[in-house]
């Protein structure tokens, strides 16, 4: 190997493929869920003590950071759920080509921003 290549280090000029951004955002949706399950239990659990928990937890998704962080929390979830569902098609053995790997990452990040934003119309 050459010892004289060009190195890069600077992460924002890096132009990463389709299947490489897949990837990450599906770790990244995978460590949102894991914080979020924690938030979400205390919530169900305040819910169930009490008729008051229950309405003081309702009030709280009335306001708009509480909304914010249901959309967050429902964007990982689907985008992990979509990603998933695309390793268990790969694998079968499906799209294990290097097109099939772009055409099923594009796919993903088409039907993740619309469930998303579809979650987020829903949700206000």
């Amino acid at each position: 190997m050459k010892k004289n290549r060009p190195v890069n280090l600077d992460i924002s000029t890096i132009k990463l493929p389709a299947p490489a951004l897949v990837s990450i955002l599906h770790r990244v949706s995978g460590v949102v869920l894991f914080a979020v399950v924690a938030l979400l239990l205390c919530m169900l659990d305040s819910s169930l003590e009490s008729e008051q928990g229950f309405h003081k937890v309702a009030e709280f998704f009335t306001s708009v950071p509480a909304k914010l962080v249901l959309w967050a929390s429902l964007a990982a979830l689907i985008y992990h759920l979509i990603a998933g569902v695309r390793h268990l098609i790969m694998d079968m053995g499906i799209g294990e080509s290097l097109e099939g790997g772009r055409r099923g990452a594009i796919i993903v990040l088409v039907l993740s921003v619309v469930l998303i934003l579809l979650a987020g119309v829903l949700i206000w």
